[in-house]
């Protein structure tokens, strides 16, 4: 074989595998391609590899259908709580009953342990004290938490006393939004609590509880009189 030649079927071979590397799904959708070869001392059957493959892709898809699946009945279950809660919310009739519900019921709508709203105060005499279904925190407490953001989510954690008072032994995993009441009104949070070291991810959405907090601030607003 000459020169010319030895070059041109490297340089073909070279274009086939540049051309197999590029295209990786190939051998997926034609498997004829693939020459039959007998298995045995260390030589690899590539159809029975092939197959192998295909069988799998097959089952990953399946799985990734099933979890799409249950995400999509989480997602409607957890949308399903959001708006019951709002509703709940919606129907207090008075400031006390409004915190009450934030605080007692809806931990049982929205399942997770324990909600507690977190707002900040220049007062020494009541930092951390559970006064009437809120908490008042040090002033800085916010930032300390959310930084800039407006949300926090973690996992896997111990649940700090500054948040969630007696019940932070409870706390495996938090979500703590912003609380924007209004220009005039101190800087809050309004904390989630759940004893699943899983229940709150940082990779999770915050929309739906995000939602739920701007609910909270409007109705502070209309409970306090004040304006945004």
């Amino acid at each position: 074989m000459g020169k010319e030649a030895a070059m041109k079927n490297k340089l073909d071979d070279e274009s086939v595998i540049a051309y197999l590397k590029a295209n990786p799904e190939f051998f997926d959708t034609h498997p004829d391609a693939l020459p039959p070869i007998e298995q045995g001392n260390g030589v690899v059957d590539f159809q029975q590899r092939m197959l192998e493959r295909l069988k799998s892709d097959k089952s990953k898809a399946q799985r990734l259908q099933r979890e799409l699946i249950e995400n999509v009945r989480a997602n409607m279950n957890n949308q399903s709580r959001i708006q019951t809660a709002v509703l709940t919310v919606l129907e207090a009739e008075s400031f006390e009953e409004f915190i009450e519900v934030v605080t007692q019921h809806l931990p049982v709508v929205l399942d997770v342990d324990t909600i507690n709203l977190v707002i900040e105060s220049t007062s020494k005499e009541i930092p951390f004290i559970n006064q009437a279904g809120i908490r008042f925190a040090k002033v800085g407490t916010v930032t300390k938490w959310l930084s800039t953001g407006d949300a926090l989510l973690q996992d896997n954690i111990n649940g700090h006393e500054e948040l969630f008072g007696p019940g932070a032994g409870l706390v495996k995993s938090h979500a703590l939004v912003r609380l924007e009441i209004s220009a005039d009104t101190p800087a809050g949070i309004i904390a989630f609590g759940s004893r699943d070291p899983e229940a709150f991810q940082p990779n999770h959405a915050v929309d739906q509880i995000g939602f739920l907090a701007q609910v909270v601030e409007r109705c502070f607003r209309i409970w306090l009189g004040i304006q945004a």
